[in-house]
């Protein structure tokens, strides 16, 4: 083994810093008690940043005799309280509607982040679409580091033993879930405070403002390292690897993929992996090739049995599946296992599977957030750390000995067993093959041939669409799902246009034949308009009202119609505009008073999308917005003030596209009062003919302000450099050659023999 570490700063890792001491957490009950201990004893700052963050959980839902709450949000509050000049920060991930009912309910609104004034919270959905935050880490005072796999939410605790009823292993809601595996690390020295720049990095990037407190150490502060927990390494080399798309002009970085690109192509005896997901195309490919060579490493991969949930399991279970086919066939040499763990007495539950990890020989660790799907390397932000033994024997015997670690654990055996078997016959499987035993009475590890039925394989679209290895742009991935619509017939808008007709005359027919004319009719309109008119300054106090309905969310168009059948068509317009333009500017001001955050808690997830157009499109995003209804008035007039867009620009644009939509509302509601009052032919032929012109704009604007222009879509979706494309583009290229060269015909039915086992049929 070469002494020159394979490490490089700017391709396959951010930067490499030095940890006086790391160590590798196995496990929520690992991690959770040393990172609660260490968080009483911080003083100055704690990060932490996370897919998904719980108030409710418990850290150590065995009991904690550190005098402090036990749950997540209470204790932070009172480890701030104790501490005079300590300030936290939580950053968590601001979610997909998808993920709505795994997570704790309107996390923003919980007091349990706001009850004290030095604990900020703050949600990120600063990422492009389809993506998300999936870096997991906590720093505190910039000298001790947590990163990983494991987020401080529920249903993340579990013991090594996993045991099939823990009663500790309860959610925060008292129910009971299946055991949960992960890995997390936790390392100190420059490694620790380059941890700390980065998550400044993204609370900055999110708050849109830059940080007060520089990442520095304090040589006579106290060591946050907890004292019951003894390193596993000493005086180490940490490399630090993201993945970060391309977005708001930051470049696309992708130094994950590379490195593992690298360290797979590096790999000469074994290559162990536990993770989540088995879906990457670039990293299959690059399995696949260290397969096809006649002496290449023995690869075992750990995974769980079922992927979580049934729409993971027909979407990533199906790539899964279709991955672990095409590996099987390039499998000529009998060195490839796919495993996951099982444990006695689970009935159809199984161990989940989370952790992110790959050991290479005994000379390289790579753990931390990303999974080995495409969007782990292209288009979630991940954080990974790496230790490369560089042929260093103190540093290659601790990482030999966390892969038989977690052998051990999986095996349920002893670490000396897995160290004796992998000696006595020469390699990693030979070894797990010697302590694999009978599933139903004893914990181990069991092959696994993941099931694919012809009929889900060709329902399920391929890798591009579900776990694409690029950037997808928002008007493709639109396409992908949801088809293109087709025009109504003619016949279905003449019926439309007779339901309306028919109603209308039902309408007159109420009016003029029931009691609905003594209580609601033109006179008491009158009146009340007469009224309001004698009032001293009467055009001021009608717009006030109309703008103060505007304001509390009364539907505008509702609004500006009631306007137009009480004032009439001339100053009904005139009321109509001025109430509207007002209500605008009012929203508008607040919008940009309260500010971003506070808008996204009333107008919700939406202000996301909206605020990043409003922003870069400026008037014409206003326009467009206007005459297109995707949010309520008062929602984009609110988002358009946190956007900061040019508060003149805004005033035009929703001049220019509520405008004519107000005359031609304002002249619909005052013919519907002449129709009903004087019911003719003709009245009601003007009556529909303004209604159809109101439908035919409408229909028109969909049509041509609906879908963006090419030309916008490709410049939105040019995330990454030339240098950038091209790699993506190669690495694509090399998955899809491999993919061509050991797939089957699609007719093909034959099987494929594997160490004497029947593997899935095989069905493209």
């Amino acid at each position: 083994m070469s002494t020159d570490s394979f490490f490089v700063p700017g391709e396959n890792c951010a930067s490499v810093q030095h940890a006086d001491r790391f160590s590798l957490l196995v496990d929520g009950s690992d991690y959770f008690r040393v990172l609660r201990e260490a968080i009483t004893r911080a003083e100055r700052t704690i990060f932490i940043l996370g897919w998904d963050i719980d108030s409710r959980m418990r850290l150590t839902p065995e009991g904690a005799d550190d005098g402090f709450p036990e749950a997540l949000g209470d204790f932070l509050h009172e480890v701030a309280a104790q501490r005079r000049r300590l300030r936290i920060y939580i950053l968590a991930w601001d979610f997909a509607m998808l993920y709505a009912f795994e997570r704790e309910w309107l996390p923003v609104y919980k007091m349990g982040w706001r009850t004290h004034r030095r604990i900020a919270f703050q949600m990120d959905g600063r990422h492009p679409l389809g993506g998300s935050h999936h870096q997991k880490l906590v720093v505190i005072d910039d000298r001790l580091a947590f990163v990983g796999g494991l987020d401080l939410t529920r249903s993340r605790w579990d013991t090594p033993e996993h045991a099939p009823k823990n009663p500790l292993r309860r959610d925060a809601n008292d129910a009971p879930y299946a055991p949960f595996h992960d890995i997390h690390t936790m390392f100190d020295g420059d490694a620790a405070r380059e941890i700390g720049l980065l998550a400044r990095e993204r609370w900055q990037r999110a708050c849109g403002r830059r940080f007060a407190i520089r990442a520095h150490r304090v040589e006579n502060e106290g060591d946050p390292w907890p004292p019951s927990r003894a390193a596993d390494l000493t005086d180490v080399e940490l490399a630090i690897s993201l993945t970060e798309p391309a977005y708001a002009d930051r470049p696309a970085v992708r130094q994950i993929r590379a490195q593992y690109l690298d360290a797979i192509a590096r790999a000469k005896d074994s290559i162990y992996i536990e993770n989540q997901y088995f879906t990457s195309g670039s990293i299959g490919a690059a399995l696949g090739e260290s397969l096809e060579k006649p002496d290449g490493p023995d690869l075992a991969i750990v995974v769980p049995r079922d992927q979580s949930g049934w729409l993971q399991q027909v979407t990533m279970g199906v790539l899964r599946a279709r991955l672990h086919r095409l590996l099987s066939i390039a499998d000529t040499h009998d060195r490839y296992r796919l495993l996951s763990p099982c444990v006695p007495d689970l009935g159809e539950h199984c161990v989940n599977v989370h952790s992110k990890l790959m050991i290479v020989d005994d000379d390289l660790l790579l753990v931390g957030s990303a999974n080995l799907n495409n969007r782990s390397m292209v288009l979630d932000t991940e954080c990974n750390l790496a230790i490369d033994a560089a042929g260093d024997p103190r540093i290659q015997s601790a990482i030999a000995r966390m892969r038989d670690m977690l052998l051990a654990e999986h095996l349920g055996c002893e670490v000396e067993d897995v160290v004796r078997e992998r000696v006595t016959r020469g390699g990693m499987n030979a070894a797990i093959a010697a302590l694999q035993r009978d599933s139903n009475e004893h914990r181990t590890l069991e092959r696994l041939e993941p099931a694919l039925s012809p009929d889900l394989d060709r329902l399920i679209p391929p890798e591009a669409l579900i776990d694409p290895e690029t950037p997808v742009a928002p008007d493709e991935l639109v396409g992908q799902f949801v088809p293109v619509d087709k025009p109504r017939p003619l016949i279905g808008r003449f019926a439309l246009l007779g339901v309306l007709a028919l109603l209308i005359v039902g309408l007159a027919g109420l009016w003029h034949w029931t009691p609905l004319a003594d209580y609601v009719n033109l006179k008491s309109l009158t009146r009340a308009t007469r009224h309001v008119e004698a009032l001293p300054f009467a055009p001021l106090w009608i717009v006030l009202g109309f703008t103060s309905a505007a304001v509390v969310s009364v539907p505008v168009t509702l609004l500006i119609a009631a306007t137009g059948l009480v004032f009439g068509a001339l100053w009904g317009s005139v009321y109509a505009l001025s109430g509207t333009l007002c209500a605008a500017a009012v929203t508008y001001l607040l919008g940009n008073w309260l500010g971003r955050d506070m808008v996204r808690r009333v107008a919700g997830t939406r202000v996301n999308k909206l605020s990043e157009r409003v922003a870069k499109r400026g008037i014409v995003a206003v326009v467009v917005l206007r005459l297109l209804p995707v949010a309520p008035f008062t929602i984009v007039n609110l988002v358009a003030g946190a956007s900061h867009i040019r508060m003149r620009d805004f005033m035009l644009g929703t001049l220019l596209g509520m405008g004519p939509g107000i005359l031609l509302t304002v002249a619909f509601a005052h013919q519907l009062v002449a129709s009903l009052r004087h019911p003719t032919v003709g009245s009601f032929a003007v009556l529909i003919g303004i209604g159809v012109v109101l439908v035919g704009i409408s229909l028109l604007l969909q049509r041509f302000l609906g879908r963006p222009k090419a030309s916008e879509v490709e410049a939105e979706a040019q995330a990454a450099s030339d240098e950038e494309k091209a790699k993506a583009s190669d690495e694509a290229a090399r998955a899809h050659d491999f993919r061509e060269t050991n797939t089957p015909p699609r007719d093909e039915a034959a099987s494929v023999a594997t160490n004497g086992k029947r593997t899935d049929e095989v069905n493209s």
